[in-house]
Formats: structure tokens, C-alpha cells, sequence
């Protein structure tokens, strides 16, 4: 008989028909109720065992873990917290599961501790619901472009460049590591190496994607980029995944309007589709905030927080207002930001853009035309010499989480930017060749998926969104 996900089986009105499902034990009481989870949810399906006809060493290898399947009558469940139960015919043994060495017990364990046995705890309530949330989330990215249009590109995961000119890479070579070969000068010789030159993972898919946009006018990418930065923080990883989208004939505002269309149509997918799994969240959150001082706690539940990003038009505010508001507001005033804003040219800090969005605009915020001694050498430069036509989105609770800016279509101001900044003019001719054979307006953002995650899911520390970590002296599995 085929297995019927626990999920349907729940939506299902019970007339008396015999099913078949299968899943892992959660607990077992009285030798007779077994709580199963097949993962389609959160929510456990009731199997009734019928013990005086089991076979008493079936009945000894239904533990926490062990893998079974059930076949019987759909049934409405007299017992609280369920509407149906399976009234077992036969239950079949598939893995069994040594309940002693078993690590994940039916009681709540510290996210801590999931860390540590990250390939178990997708069985456990909370990661279930991020990995549905972030499965549909991935889903709502590809949606949004496919509607819109755009031409999903690969771009490479390994590359020659370093997009963001920051030198935090990660190297790939074939050498044998304890016999690299040196060049006359006694550094690394990259010609014998597999690609005949110095590579590396790649931190963006951007500039390979602007080789596309001046093709197909709008495309976007996504998939996973590296950093080789040593931040052991709770918003760090040195592998993510990045959604980049490159539209030509696209100036600043038009940028804007995607991004934030985009995140708001993401957001209202979640909303739609992984409700319950949001609510679960949203309630684990609000436990965990009764926890810390009354000053910490989060002013919005989860769900208002998605609601307060869908509802509200994003606030449009240029860098120069900005920091005027923030340096004459009484939390600069009284010192209570961490990082005192005294003049016009620094970069803002994570608690100045909750500072705009949550105190000041109450509603998401974008920030436009930074300095350009703080950006990348990519934009576009504004008629006033000092800033550049750049974009981030700032969210409650998380500061920035999309980045992005109109590029610089100009060959001559491009260049002359470059050798500002010490990029290698050369090495990048190929993508220079966009600003010498039909350049137009373009623009494009950045948003790392894993922030994202982590916003929706009210999730605090970004290890927890990703199903395999990868940070610092730390690669497991």
C-alpha cells in the first residue's frame, strides 16, 4: 500500500479506510500510542497499537528514533491534541533505534547542543520548521523571477575574480600541499597549477552576471559564494548563498522597486504557504525572549515583524539624511549607541539601521547614495563627486539585508575608479568589454539568502538556517 504523508493524512476527514504510514517514533506510551513524524510537519500522527495481539519483541523495538511503518483504519481520535489516529493493523519495523544511545530524548534541548549533532537535529520540532520555511523560501526566489521574467544564470563557483576587491578568499589549487612549486622569485607558481593561474571560490556570482544582463536584459543568480573572513559571530558564515539579480536598462529606483517588491512577495509566500510552521516559530521565539531583560526583548512578535515588512511602503532616505537624524537624535545625544555618529563619511552600524527602522521610521527602510570611499568600485558614481547610487534595504531586528547599487556603465569613470582602488584593470578586460561594446544603464542587488532565513524564521544565530554550517574551525560532515 503506498505511505500517505502524515501532513495529508491530518487534512483528511476519517470515513473507516485502512492507510499506510511511515516515520519515526517521537515517544511511545502505555505499550499502546505511538507519536509518529514522517517531517511533512510538525505534528505528530497518533498510531494505536492494539498490544495483546503485537508480538512482544515488535513491541520492545518501538523506541524513540526507530523508523516504522503502521498500516490500519483512519479513525476521529477520542484524545486531546488530535483530531485523528490510526488504529493499527500490522507496524512493521524498518530501523530500529537503541533508545539508550539515542541522542535526541523526547525533551527540549539547547540550540547548542543541536549544533553539535547538526546531522541529527533535523528531527527535532524547531529545525523541521526552519528547513520547510527555507525549502519554501528557495521556491518563492525562483517563482518571483520566472513571473517576472528573468533568465536563472549559473555562474561559477569558481573564479578568477574577487568581486568585492576585499581579498577574503578561499584558494583552489591541485598542488600537492607538501610540495608546492616556486617560481625564480621563490613564490607559488600558479602557472603549473590545474588552472594555470591563481584561483579561488567565489565570493560573488556579479560581475559574471552583468556579462548576462547585457544579453538578456534581466537575469538572476543564485547559489553558493564564499568568505574567507575569520568572524566567529552570530551572522557570519564562510559559505552562504546569494541571490544576485543584474537588470540592464535599470537605474536606482527601478533597483529599489525590485528589491523591495521581491522581498515582500517572498515574505507573503511564507506567510501563505508555511503558516504553521511561522506560528511554532513565532511562539519559540517569544518563549525564548521571556528570558532576557525587559529592555532586549523584541518590541514586535515574529509575525507582527513579517506583517510590519508586507504592510508598510519602505521608507526611501538618502546616507546624508540619515545620519543627520541619527546625530541629532537623543540616543546619539545621551550616548547610547555603541558607535557614536559624529560626522558625514562613516559606515553605519547594524544598531543605526535598527535605530532608523524601528524607532524612527517604524517601517523598512531604504538607504541610498553612500560615500563612495565606502563602497565598491562597481557603482556609479552621482554628479556630486562624493557618493555613489547605492541601495540597502534595512529590516527590524536584522539591519541590513539586501545590498545593491546602480553600476557604473561609464568606461572612462569606471577605470579611473579601479586604479583608485588598486583593482586590477587587466585582469578584468572581459568585464570592461560591457562598457566598450553597447553599455547601458544597469543595476543589480545582493541578497544572502541565510539572512533572510533568519529574519523569517526568527531564528538568532545564522548557523541554526543552514543546514550544514561552515565557519571558522568548523567543517563537519
Amino acid at each position: 500500500m503506498t505511505r500517505v504523508r502524515i501532513k495529508d493524512i491530518l487534512k483528511t476527514t476519517p470515513t473507516n479506510q485502512t492507510i499506510t504510514v511511515k516515520g519515526w517514533v517521537r515517544t511511545f506510551r502505555n505499550n499502546s500510542f505511538i507519536a509518529l513524524n514522517d517531517g511533512s510537519t510538525n505534528n505528530n500522527l497518533q498510531i494505536v497499537v492494539d498490544f495483546t495481539n503485537t508480538p512482544e519483541e515488535i513491541l520492545k523495538r518501538i523506541t524513540t528514533g526507530a523508523a516504522i511503518s503502521a498500516t490500519g483504519t483512519l479513525i476521529a481520535s477520542q484524545g486531546k491534541g488530535q483530531t485523528v489516529e490510526v488504529k493499527a493493523t500490522s507496524v512493521e519495523i524498518i530501523g530500529d533505534s537503541d533508545a539508550e544511545k539515542y541522542p535526541l530524548q523526547p525533551k527540549k534541548h539547547s540550540l547548542e547542543f543541536l549544533r553539535e549533532i547538526a546531522h541529527l537535529r533535523f528531527r527535532t520540532n524547531t529545525f523541521g520548521a526552519v528547513f520547510r520555511v527555507r525549502n519554501s523560501l528557495a521556491f518563492a526566489v525562483h517563482k518571483f523571477f520566472n513571473e517576472k521574467g528573468f533568465l536563472y544564470i549559473h555562474t561559477p563557483i569558481i573564479s578568477a575574480s574577487d568581486a568585492e576587491g576585499a581579498g577574503e578568499t578561499f584558494h583552489v589549487t591541485n598542488f600537492d600541499l607538501n610540495n608546492i612549486p616556486k617560481d625564480e622569485a621563490g613564490k607559488v607558481d600558479h602557472k603549473q597549477d590545474f588552472f594555470g593561474k591563481s584561483v579561488n571560490l567565489t565570493v560573488s556570482g556579479q560581475l559574471e552576471g552583468e556579462l548576462a544582463a547585457m544579453a538578456f536584459s534581466d537575469i538572476y543568480t543564485f547559489g553558493p559564494t564564499f568568505r574567507a573572513e575569520n568572524s566567529n559571530t552570530t551572522r557570519h558564515l564562510a559559505e552562504f548563498w546569494m541571490i544576485e539579480p543584474e537588470m540592464a536598462f535599470y537605474e536606482l529606483k527601478d533597483n529599489m522597486d525590485l528589491a523591495e517588491e521581491m522581498l515582500q512577495y517572498i515574505i507573503k509566500h511564507a506567510l501563505e504557504n508555511n503558516l504553521e510552521d511561522i506560528e511554532f516559530l513565532s511562539q519559540r521565539l517569544e518563549e525564548e525572549e521571556k528570558q532576557k531583560p525587559q529592555n532586549e526583548r523584541s518590541e514586535l512578535s515574529l509575525l507582527d515583524k513579517l506583517k510590519f515588512c508586507i504592510d508598510n511602503n519602505f521608507e526611501r532616505v538618502t546616507y546624508t539624511q540619515a545620519i543627520e537624524i541619527l546625530r541629532e537624535s537623543n540616543h546619539n545625544k545621551k550616548k547610547k549607541f555603541t558607535y557614536l555618529v559624529d560626522k558625514w563619511g562613516v559606515d553605519l552600524q547594524s544598531e543605526h539601521e535598527r535605530y532608523l527602522v524601528e524607532k524612527h521610521f517604524k517601517k523598512p527602510v531604504i538607504l541610498t547614495d553612500y560615500p563612495k570611499e565606502i563602497k565598491s568600485f562597481y557603482m556609479r558614481q552621482n554628479d556630486d563627486g562624493k557618493t555613489v547610487a547605492a541601495m540597502d534595504i534595512l529590516f527590524p531586528g536584522i539591519g541590513e539585508i539586501v545590498g545593491g547599487s546602480q553600476r557604473e556603465e561609464r568606461l572612462d569613470k569606471l577605470e579611473t575608479r579601479m586604479k583608485e582602488m588598486g583593482i586590477p584593470v587587466e585582469e578584468l578586460s572581459w568585464y570592461l568589454d560591457t562598457r566598450r561594446f553597447g553599455t547601458c544603464p544597469h543595476a543589480g542587488f545582493g541578497l544572502g539568502f541565510e539572512r533572510l532565513v533568519l529574519f523569517i524564521t526568527g531564528m538568532t544565530n545564522i548557523r541554526d538556517v543552514i543546514p550544514f554550517p561552515r565557519t571558522p574551525k568548523n567543517c563537519e560532515f
